[in-house]
Protein backbone atom coordinates (compact mmCIF):
# COMPACT_ATOMS: atom_id res chain seq x y z
CA UNK A 1 0.00 0.00 0.00
CA UNK A 2 1.60 3.63 -0.92
CA UNK A 3 3.04 5.56 1.76
CA UNK A 4 1.52 9.20 1.38
CA UNK A 5 4.28 10.43 3.57
CA UNK A 6 6.75 9.06 1.35
CA UNK A 7 5.87 11.27 -2.19
CA UNK A 8 3.52 14.14 -2.95
CA UNK A 9 0.00 13.62 -4.29
CA UNK A 10 1.03 14.63 -8.05
CA UNK A 11 3.87 12.19 -8.24
CA UNK A 12 1.62 9.46 -7.20
CA UNK A 13 -0.71 10.21 -9.50
CA UNK A 14 1.62 9.91 -11.92
CA UNK A 15 2.73 6.66 -11.00
CA UNK A 16 -0.81 5.41 -11.25
CA UNK A 17 -0.84 6.59 -14.64
CA UNK A 18 2.20 4.45 -15.80
CA UNK A 19 1.27 1.12 -14.58
CA UNK A 20 3.13 -1.49 -14.09
CA UNK A 21 7.16 -1.24 -14.69
CA UNK A 22 9.60 -3.67 -15.11
CA UNK A 23 12.79 -1.63 -13.98
CA UNK A 24 12.79 1.40 -11.69
CA UNK A 25 16.38 3.86 -11.64
CA UNK A 26 16.42 6.30 -9.34
CA UNK A 27 18.41 8.82 -8.93
CA UNK A 28 17.90 11.24 -5.41
CA UNK A 29 19.31 14.42 -5.63
CA UNK A 30 19.98 17.97 -4.23
CA UNK A 31 21.70 20.89 -5.79
CA UNK A 32 23.30 18.56 -9.06
CA UNK A 33 21.80 20.52 -12.07
CA UNK A 34 25.37 19.93 -13.12
CA UNK A 35 25.75 16.25 -13.40
CA UNK A 36 22.51 15.15 -13.22
CA UNK A 37 22.09 15.29 -17.08
CA UNK A 38 24.85 13.19 -17.50
CA UNK A 39 23.80 10.47 -15.00
CA UNK A 40 20.41 9.91 -16.29
CA UNK A 41 21.74 9.91 -20.20
CA UNK A 42 23.94 6.95 -18.87
CA UNK A 43 21.12 4.85 -17.00
CA UNK A 44 18.88 5.55 -19.44
CA UNK A 45 21.38 4.15 -22.37
CA UNK A 46 21.74 1.03 -20.51
CA UNK A 47 18.63 0.56 -20.00
CA UNK A 48 17.90 0.31 -23.39
CA UNK A 49 20.83 -1.11 -24.79
CA UNK A 50 21.02 -3.94 -21.90
CA UNK A 51 17.01 -4.65 -21.05
CA UNK A 52 15.14 -3.66 -24.47
CA UNK A 53 12.32 -5.98 -23.86
CA UNK A 54 12.15 -4.08 -20.33
CA UNK A 55 9.32 -1.07 -19.27
CA UNK A 56 12.03 1.42 -17.63
CA UNK A 57 11.32 4.36 -15.48
CA UNK A 58 14.00 6.90 -14.41
CA UNK A 59 12.62 8.40 -10.95
CA UNK A 60 14.54 12.00 -10.07
CA UNK A 61 13.88 11.81 -6.14
CA UNK A 62 15.22 15.55 -5.43
CA UNK A 63 15.33 17.27 -1.50
CA UNK A 64 14.02 20.77 -3.11
CA UNK A 65 16.77 21.82 -4.96
CA UNK A 66 16.35 25.81 -5.64
CA UNK A 67 19.64 25.07 -8.69
CA UNK A 68 17.34 23.99 -10.88
CA UNK A 69 18.27 19.89 -10.64
CA UNK A 70 14.55 18.90 -11.62
CA UNK A 71 14.37 20.65 -15.04
CA UNK A 72 17.55 19.40 -15.76
CA UNK A 73 16.43 16.08 -15.76
CA UNK A 74 12.62 16.30 -17.07
CA UNK A 75 14.88 18.42 -19.72
CA UNK A 76 17.15 15.41 -20.75
CA UNK A 77 16.49 13.50 -23.82
CA UNK A 78 16.07 10.37 -23.36
CA UNK A 79 15.47 6.93 -25.56
CA UNK A 80 12.38 5.77 -26.73
CA UNK A 81 10.82 3.40 -24.42
CA UNK A 82 12.35 5.46 -20.94
CA UNK A 83 9.87 7.42 -18.47
CA UNK A 84 11.46 10.18 -16.32
CA UNK A 85 9.41 11.34 -13.66
CA UNK A 86 10.80 14.20 -11.74
CA UNK A 87 9.87 14.72 -8.16
CA UNK A 88 10.66 15.85 -4.41
CA UNK A 89 10.18 13.20 -1.68
CA UNK A 90 8.75 14.11 1.49
CA UNK A 91 9.48 13.16 5.06
CA UNK A 92 13.04 14.72 6.86
CA UNK A 93 15.51 16.05 4.92
CA UNK A 94 18.01 13.88 3.50
CA UNK A 95 19.43 10.85 1.33
CA UNK A 96 17.16 8.06 3.13
CA UNK A 97 13.98 9.91 2.64
CA UNK A 98 15.12 10.27 -1.54
CA UNK A 99 15.30 6.57 -1.03
CA UNK A 100 12.30 5.85 0.68
CA UNK A 101 10.49 7.63 -2.05
CA UNK A 102 12.18 5.45 -4.79
CA UNK A 103 11.44 2.75 -3.00
CA UNK A 104 7.65 3.36 -2.68
CA UNK A 105 7.81 4.10 -6.41
CA UNK A 106 9.28 0.39 -7.26
CA UNK A 107 6.39 -0.90 -5.07
CA UNK A 108 4.00 0.98 -6.49
CA UNK A 109 4.67 -0.01 -10.11
CA UNK A 110 5.64 -3.38 -9.39
CA UNK A 111 9.14 -3.63 -10.34
CA UNK A 112 11.27 -6.58 -10.46
CA UNK A 113 14.54 -5.08 -10.03
CA UNK A 114 15.59 -0.96 -9.05
CA UNK A 115 18.16 0.61 -9.57
CA UNK A 116 19.81 3.45 -7.26
CA UNK A 117 22.61 5.87 -9.02
CA UNK A 118 24.32 8.91 -6.92
CA UNK A 119 23.26 12.52 -9.10
CA UNK A 120 26.97 13.21 -8.98
CA UNK A 121 28.84 10.55 -10.81
CA UNK A 122 31.23 11.62 -13.48
CA UNK A 123 32.54 7.78 -13.87
CA UNK A 124 28.60 6.03 -14.32
CA UNK A 125 28.62 4.04 -17.66
CA UNK A 126 25.46 2.32 -19.32
CA UNK A 127 27.00 -0.72 -18.06
CA UNK A 128 26.73 -0.13 -14.59
CA UNK A 129 22.89 -0.34 -14.59
CA UNK A 130 23.55 -3.75 -16.51
CA UNK A 131 25.95 -4.68 -14.07
CA UNK A 132 23.45 -3.33 -11.23
CA UNK A 133 20.40 -5.19 -12.26
CA UNK A 134 21.30 -8.47 -14.10
CA UNK A 135 21.65 -9.96 -11.17
CA UNK A 136 18.61 -9.46 -9.80
CA UNK A 137 16.92 -10.03 -13.15
CA UNK A 138 18.36 -13.05 -14.18
CA UNK A 139 20.31 -14.65 -11.14
CA UNK A 140 17.88 -14.57 -8.28
CA UNK A 141 19.96 -12.16 -6.21
CA UNK A 142 17.74 -9.25 -3.86
CA UNK A 143 20.92 -7.21 -3.18
CA UNK A 144 23.56 -5.79 -5.68
CA UNK A 145 26.64 -3.73 -3.80
CA UNK A 146 28.48 -1.48 -5.80
CA UNK A 147 32.59 -2.84 -5.99
CA UNK A 148 34.76 0.29 -6.81
CA UNK A 149 38.23 1.48 -6.97
CA UNK A 150 38.70 4.39 -5.01
CA UNK A 151 41.10 6.58 -4.19
CA UNK A 152 43.60 5.69 -1.22
CA UNK A 153 41.96 9.06 0.50
CA UNK A 154 38.12 8.81 -0.56
CA UNK A 155 35.89 6.35 0.85
CA UNK A 156 37.56 7.05 4.62
CA UNK A 157 34.79 6.48 6.33
CA UNK A 158 34.18 2.96 4.11
CA UNK A 159 37.89 2.19 5.24
CA UNK A 160 38.06 2.43 8.20
CA UNK A 161 34.79 1.81 9.93
CA UNK A 162 31.82 0.81 7.82
CA UNK A 163 33.60 -2.17 5.37
CA UNK A 164 35.70 -3.72 8.76
CA UNK A 165 32.89 -3.65 11.02
CA UNK A 166 30.33 -4.57 8.86
CA UNK A 167 32.73 -7.73 7.87
CA UNK A 168 33.64 -8.37 11.54
CA UNK A 169 30.13 -8.20 12.58
CA UNK A 170 27.94 -10.16 10.38
CA UNK A 171 30.92 -12.05 8.68
CA UNK A 172 30.25 -11.44 4.72
CA UNK A 173 33.00 -9.17 2.85
CA UNK A 174 30.81 -6.67 1.23
CA UNK A 175 33.34 -3.55 0.24
CA UNK A 176 31.67 -0.89 -0.08
CA UNK A 177 28.47 -1.27 2.09
CA UNK A 178 28.16 2.78 2.10
CA UNK A 179 28.71 3.15 -1.68
CA UNK A 180 25.81 4.78 -2.70
CA UNK A 181 25.00 2.78 -5.84
CA UNK A 182 23.18 -0.17 -5.74
CA UNK A 183 20.88 -2.65 -7.41
CA UNK A 184 17.43 -4.40 -5.30
CA UNK A 185 14.81 -6.57 -6.13
CA UNK A 186 10.76 -5.95 -5.52
CA UNK A 187 10.75 -7.98 -2.55
CA UNK A 188 13.38 -6.46 -0.70
CA UNK A 189 12.80 -2.80 -1.61
CA UNK A 190 8.68 -4.17 -0.05
CA UNK A 191 10.73 -5.23 3.07
CA UNK A 192 12.79 -1.60 3.19
CA UNK A 193 9.45 0.52 3.21
CA UNK A 194 8.02 -2.10 6.22
CA UNK A 195 11.01 -0.77 8.34
CA UNK A 196 9.65 1.61 11.01
CA UNK A 197 13.01 3.88 10.96
CA UNK A 198 11.94 6.78 8.35
CA UNK A 199 12.50 9.26 11.08
CA UNK A 200 15.93 8.40 12.32
CA UNK A 201 19.65 8.61 10.58
CA UNK A 202 18.55 6.08 7.92
CA UNK A 203 16.11 9.32 6.32
CA UNK A 204 20.07 10.66 5.98
CA UNK A 205 23.26 9.47 5.42
CA UNK A 206 22.86 5.99 7.51
CA UNK A 207 20.71 4.68 4.78
CA UNK A 208 23.12 3.25 3.13
CA UNK A 209 24.85 0.59 5.39
CA UNK A 210 21.17 0.36 6.86
CA UNK A 211 20.57 -1.01 3.32
CA UNK A 212 23.23 -3.60 3.20
CA UNK A 213 22.92 -4.39 6.75
CA UNK A 214 18.91 -5.32 6.56
CA UNK A 215 20.36 -7.25 3.29
CA UNK A 216 22.44 -9.52 5.09
CA UNK A 217 20.69 -9.98 8.08
CA UNK A 218 16.85 -10.68 7.02
CA UNK A 219 17.80 -13.73 4.84
CA UNK A 220 18.34 -11.90 1.14
CA UNK A 221 20.71 -13.20 -1.77
CA UNK A 222 23.56 -10.32 -1.57
CA UNK A 223 26.35 -10.01 -4.37
CA UNK A 224 28.90 -6.84 -5.79
CA UNK A 225 29.05 -5.77 -9.28
CA UNK A 226 32.72 -4.93 -10.29
CA UNK A 227 31.81 -0.86 -11.18
CA UNK A 228 35.29 0.11 -11.81
CA UNK A 229 36.18 3.29 -10.79
CA UNK A 230 33.62 5.55 -8.37
CA UNK A 231 34.80 9.64 -9.64
CA UNK A 232 32.13 11.97 -7.97
CA UNK A 233 32.43 14.92 -5.90
CA UNK A 234 34.21 13.86 -3.30
CA UNK A 235 35.69 15.94 -1.08
CA UNK A 236 38.53 16.47 1.06
CA UNK A 237 37.80 13.90 4.71
CA UNK A 238 39.34 16.93 6.83
CA UNK A 239 36.47 19.57 5.42
CA UNK A 240 33.36 17.87 5.41
CA UNK A 241 32.63 14.52 6.42
CA UNK A 242 31.56 15.19 10.05
CA UNK A 243 28.07 14.62 9.80
CA UNK A 244 27.94 12.23 7.72
CA UNK A 245 30.41 10.13 10.00
CA UNK A 246 27.80 10.51 12.60
CA UNK A 247 25.10 9.42 11.07
CA UNK A 248 26.74 6.25 9.30
CA UNK A 249 28.03 5.67 12.74
CA UNK A 250 24.86 6.30 14.59
CA UNK A 251 23.32 3.69 12.62
CA UNK A 252 26.02 1.46 12.70
CA UNK A 253 25.87 0.96 16.17
CA UNK A 254 21.69 1.14 16.28
CA UNK A 255 21.70 -2.09 14.06
CA UNK A 256 24.44 -3.72 16.37
CA UNK A 257 21.58 -3.44 19.06
CA UNK A 258 18.63 -4.75 16.49
CA UNK A 259 21.06 -7.79 15.29
CA UNK A 260 23.17 -8.68 18.36
CA UNK A 261 21.96 -12.18 18.60
CA UNK A 262 23.30 -12.53 14.41
CA UNK A 263 26.59 -11.10 15.07
CA UNK A 264 27.59 -12.42 17.98
CA UNK A 265 27.65 -15.90 17.00
CA UNK A 266 29.58 -14.96 13.91
CA UNK A 267 33.21 -15.93 13.73
CA UNK A 268 35.42 -14.77 10.54
CA UNK A 269 34.47 -13.93 7.43
CA UNK A 270 33.62 -15.16 3.84
CA UNK A 271 33.74 -13.40 0.34
CA UNK A 272 30.69 -12.09 -0.93
CA UNK A 273 29.82 -13.00 -4.77
CA UNK A 274 31.14 -10.23 -7.88
CA UNK A 275 29.50 -10.04 -10.74
CA UNK A 276 31.12 -8.63 -13.87
CA UNK A 277 34.95 -8.38 -14.98
CA UNK A 278 37.49 -6.72 -12.11
CA UNK A 279 38.67 -3.81 -13.92
CA UNK A 280 42.06 -2.21 -13.28
CA UNK A 281 41.84 1.51 -13.14
CA UNK A 282 43.55 4.19 -11.44
CA UNK A 283 40.98 6.15 -10.09
CA UNK A 284 41.41 10.28 -9.64
CA UNK A 285 43.12 11.43 -6.60
CA UNK A 286 41.49 12.72 -3.47
CA UNK A 287 43.39 15.94 -1.79
CA UNK A 288 43.64 15.27 1.71
CA UNK A 289 45.15 17.95 4.57
CA UNK A 290 47.05 16.41 7.11
CA UNK A 291 47.54 19.06 9.51
CA UNK A 292 43.90 19.81 9.38
CA UNK A 293 43.07 16.61 10.51
CA UNK A 294 45.93 16.24 13.49
CA UNK A 295 44.65 19.23 13.91
CA UNK A 296 41.02 18.19 15.00
CA UNK A 297 42.61 15.27 16.46
CA UNK A 298 43.99 17.15 19.13
CA UNK A 299 40.84 19.70 18.92
CA UNK A 300 38.74 16.83 20.37
CA UNK A 301 40.78 16.20 23.69
CA UNK A 302 40.16 19.77 24.51
CA UNK A 303 36.55 19.36 24.16
CA UNK A 304 35.64 15.56 24.77
CA UNK A 305 38.77 14.44 27.30
CA UNK A 306 36.10 13.75 29.73
CA UNK A 307 34.02 11.48 27.26
CA UNK A 308 37.03 10.04 26.15
CA UNK A 309 37.76 9.24 29.49
CA UNK A 310 34.50 7.57 30.60
CA UNK A 311 34.39 5.53 26.99
CA UNK A 312 37.92 4.13 26.71
CA UNK A 313 39.51 1.00 28.10
CA UNK A 314 42.81 1.52 30.30
CA UNK A 315 44.61 0.22 26.70
CA UNK A 316 43.03 2.32 24.80
CA UNK A 317 43.46 5.65 27.20
CA UNK A 318 47.27 4.45 26.89
CA UNK A 319 47.42 4.30 23.14
CA UNK A 320 45.90 7.94 23.75
CA UNK A 321 48.41 9.56 25.95
CA UNK A 322 50.92 7.95 23.52
CA UNK A 323 49.04 9.70 19.88
CA UNK A 324 48.83 13.15 21.58
CA UNK A 325 52.43 12.83 22.61
CA UNK A 326 53.49 12.47 18.94
CA UNK A 327 55.15 15.14 17.25
CA UNK A 328 53.29 15.83 14.56
CA UNK A 329 55.96 15.79 11.82
CA UNK A 330 56.05 11.60 12.73
CA UNK A 331 52.33 11.08 13.16
CA UNK A 332 51.04 7.36 13.48
CA UNK A 333 47.85 5.94 14.51
CA UNK A 334 48.21 2.39 14.78
CA UNK A 335 45.29 -0.15 13.62
CA UNK A 336 45.16 -2.01 16.48
CA UNK A 337 44.40 1.07 18.79
CA UNK A 338 41.84 2.21 16.22
CA UNK A 339 39.90 -1.06 16.62
CA UNK A 340 39.69 -1.23 20.18
CA UNK A 341 38.80 2.21 20.38
CA UNK A 342 35.91 1.50 18.19
CA UNK A 343 34.99 -1.33 19.92
CA UNK A 344 35.56 0.67 23.19
CA UNK A 345 32.39 3.05 21.62
CA UNK A 346 30.30 0.25 20.41
CA UNK A 347 30.18 -0.58 23.66
CA UNK A 348 29.58 2.76 25.36
CA UNK A 349 26.72 3.30 22.87
CA UNK A 350 24.99 -0.37 23.75
CA UNK A 351 25.19 0.69 27.47
CA UNK A 352 23.58 3.91 26.94
CA UNK A 353 25.10 5.53 30.54
CA UNK A 354 26.35 8.41 28.60
CA UNK A 355 24.03 10.23 25.97
CA UNK A 356 24.33 8.49 22.26
CA UNK A 357 24.75 11.34 20.66
CA UNK A 358 27.19 12.45 22.41
CA UNK A 359 29.34 9.61 22.09
CA UNK A 360 28.95 9.41 18.80
CA UNK A 361 30.16 12.93 18.90
CA UNK A 362 33.53 12.12 20.67
CA UNK A 363 34.00 9.79 18.06
CA UNK A 364 34.49 11.86 15.68
CA UNK A 365 37.98 13.37 16.02
CA UNK A 366 39.28 9.78 16.73
CA UNK A 367 38.02 9.23 13.37
CA UNK A 368 39.87 12.26 11.95
CA UNK A 369 43.23 10.91 13.87
CA UNK A 370 42.81 7.34 12.14
CA UNK A 371 42.63 9.10 8.53
CA UNK A 372 45.50 11.23 9.32
CA UNK A 373 47.18 7.99 10.45
CA UNK A 374 46.36 6.06 7.38
CA UNK A 375 47.43 8.90 5.03
CA UNK A 376 50.61 9.46 6.75
CA UNK A 377 51.20 5.30 6.36
CA UNK A 378 50.08 5.19 2.98
CA UNK A 379 51.34 8.53 1.35
CA UNK A 380 54.44 6.90 -0.78
CA UNK A 381 51.81 4.04 -1.74
CA UNK A 382 50.16 2.82 -5.01
CA UNK A 383 46.00 2.63 -4.76
CA UNK A 384 46.68 -1.15 -4.52
CA UNK A 385 49.27 -1.23 -1.77
CA UNK A 386 46.66 1.07 0.11
CA UNK A 387 44.27 -1.49 -0.21
CA UNK A 388 46.26 -3.77 1.47
CA UNK A 389 46.77 -1.88 4.82
CA UNK A 390 42.70 -1.34 4.38
CA UNK A 391 42.28 -5.42 4.46
CA UNK A 392 45.13 -5.99 7.38
CA UNK A 393 43.10 -3.56 9.14
CA UNK A 394 40.11 -5.41 8.40
CA UNK A 395 41.18 -8.46 9.28
CA UNK A 396 41.91 -7.05 12.45
CA UNK A 397 38.55 -6.00 13.06
CA UNK A 398 37.62 -9.96 13.32
CA UNK A 399 40.63 -11.19 15.32
CA UNK A 400 40.17 -8.74 17.92
CA UNK A 401 36.14 -8.93 17.92
CA UNK A 402 36.22 -10.72 21.43
CA UNK A 403 37.30 -7.67 22.89
CA UNK A 404 34.04 -6.22 21.60
CA UNK A 405 32.23 -9.24 22.86
CA UNK A 406 34.13 -8.29 26.58
CA UNK A 407 33.23 -5.02 26.61
CA UNK A 408 29.16 -5.04 25.11
CA UNK A 409 28.80 -7.56 28.37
Amino acid sequence: MADPEALPPEALDQLSRIGKTDLVIGIPSYENAGTIGHVLRMAAQGAVRYFPGLKTVIMNSDGDSFDGTMQVALGTPVPEGVQVIATTYQGPSGKGSAFRAIFRAAELLGARASVVVDSDLRSITPEWIKLLASPILEQGYDFVAPYYTRHKHDATITNHIAYPLTRALYGWQVRQPIGGDFGYSGALASRYLQKNVWASDIARYGIDIWMTTTALNDGFKVCQACLGAKVHDAKDPALSLGPMFAQVVGTLFSLMETYQRAWCRVDGSQPVPRYGPPLEVEPEAIPVTLPALIAKLQAGIREFGDMWEAILSSQSRAAMERLMAQDPALFAFPAADWVRIVYDFAAAYHQASLDRGQVIAALVPLYYGRTAGFAAETREMTTAQAEAVVEAQARLFETMKPYLIARWG
